[in-house]
C-alpha cells in the first residue's frame, strides 16, 4: 500500500467531517484512512465514526478514554500498512494536490524520514510551524516583554525566509507529519511517555539523530482550523498545561540538553533551489 492517512479525533466530529471531505480529492492510491478516537463523549463522534466505518470509508480505533496525542497516534502507526504515513489533525483541511506533493517529494528524496506541509489559518495567514529545537532559554524568553518575545519567535520559528519553498528544518509541529515507514521502523514511533506536548519535537530529533532528514515542504498547503480551548474547559486547560510541562521535562532529560540544542536547520540542501517536479501540481493557499 502506498499511503496510510492517520487522523486523531477527540470530540471533533464537525472538524473530522470537513477533513475527510477535503481528502476526497486525493489521488494517491492505494491508500487507507485510520481514525483513532480518543474517548469522545461530548459530540456525535461515536455515531459519525460508526457510519463511516460501516460504509468502508475508514478504519476506526476506539479508546475508552483520552490516552494522549502520541500514544493514540501510535495505535494507528502500529497497524498502518502504507509505505508512507500521513498523520494529520482532525482540524486540518487538505488542499487539492497537497498529499500528492508530499508523497512525490518523499519518493524523490529517499534521505527524508519526515516532511510536512505549509499550514495556513482559514484567513490565509501563515502559521509558523517549522522551527528550531527548543532550549530552556527560548521557552523562558517567550514569557518576557513583547519585543524580546518577538525576537525569540523570529529566530526560533524561522520567520525570515520564504515559506513557499522546501527547506530542511529542525522540526515541524505534529498537525501534519508525512513519515516514511522504513524510517519509523528504525527510529520508533511517538514517545509514549509524552501525553501532550513535545512528542513532535522528539520524533523529529530522533529522525535527525538516526540519519534521516526532516523537510518543510512549502509547496504543499493545508488549512489549519486550530481548535481553541475555551474558558469552559478551564480544568482541561490546567491538565493540558501540566502535561505539556511534564513532556518538556521528559524531553530535555531524554536528549540531555537545556541551553544548547542541536541545530540541524543549518543543513544546506539543493532542495532550496530545486525546480518544481515536472508533471506535479503546485499547491496554493
Amino acid at each position: 500500500m502506498k499511503l496510510s492517512i492517520v487522523i486523531l479525533n477527540w470530540n471533533s466530529a464537525a472538524e473530522l467531517r470537513r477533513c475527510l471531505r477535503s481528502l476526497a480529492t486525493c489521488t494517491v492510491a492505494p491508500r487507507e484512512i485510520i481514525v483513532v478516537d480518543n474517548g469522545s463523549l461530548l459530540d456525535d463522534s461515536p455515531v459519525l465514526l460508526s457510519e463511516l466505518e460501516a460504509a468502508g470509508a475508514i478504519r476506526c480505533i476506539r479508546n475508552e478514554r483520552n490516552l494522549g496525542v502520541g500514544p493514540a497516534r501510535n495505535q494507528a502507526l502500529a497497524v498502518a500498512q502504507g509505505e508512507y504515513i500521513l498523520s494529520i489533525d482532525s482540524d486540518t483541511e487538505v488542499t487539492p494536490g497537497c498529499v500528492e506533493r508530499l508523497v512525490a517529494t518523499m519518493d524523490a528524496h529517499p534521505e527524508l524520514g519526515l516532511c510536512a506541509a505549509r499550514l495556513h489559518a482559514p484567513d490565509g495567514s501563515l502559521q509558523f510551524t517549522c522551527r528550531r529545537f527548543p532550549s530552556l532559554q527560548s521557552k523562558l524568553c517567550r514569557q518576557l516583554s513583547l519585543s524580546l518575545r518577538d525576537e525569540v519567535l523570529r529566530l526560533d520559528e524561522l520567520r525570515d525566509w520564504d515559506h513557499r519553498a522546501p527547506r530542511y528544518v529542525d522540526y515541524v509541529i505534529g498537525a501534519c507529519h508525512c513519515m516514511r515507514r522504513n524510517a519509523l521502523d528504525r527510529v520508533g514511533f511517538y514517545d509514549p511517555n509524552i501525553f501532550y506536548g513535545p512528542e513532535d519535537v522528539d520524533l523529529c530529533l530522533r529522525m535527525w539523530k538516526t540519519g534521516w532528514k526532516v523537510l518543510y515542504e512549502g509547496r504543499a498547503v493545508i488549512i489549519h482550523h486550530e481548535r481553541r480551548v475555551t474558558k469552559r474547559w478551564s480544568k482541561l486547560l490546567s491538565r493540558a498545561t501540566r502535561e505539556h510541562f511534564r513532556g518538556l521535562v521528559h524531553y530535555f532529560r531524554k536528549h540531555r540538553y537545556l541551553l544548547r540544542p542541536p541545530a540541524y536547520h543549518l543543513v544546506q540542501s539543493d532542495l532550496l533551489t530545486e525546480d518544481l517536479m515536472p508533471g506535479k501540481q503546485e499547491c496554493h493557499a
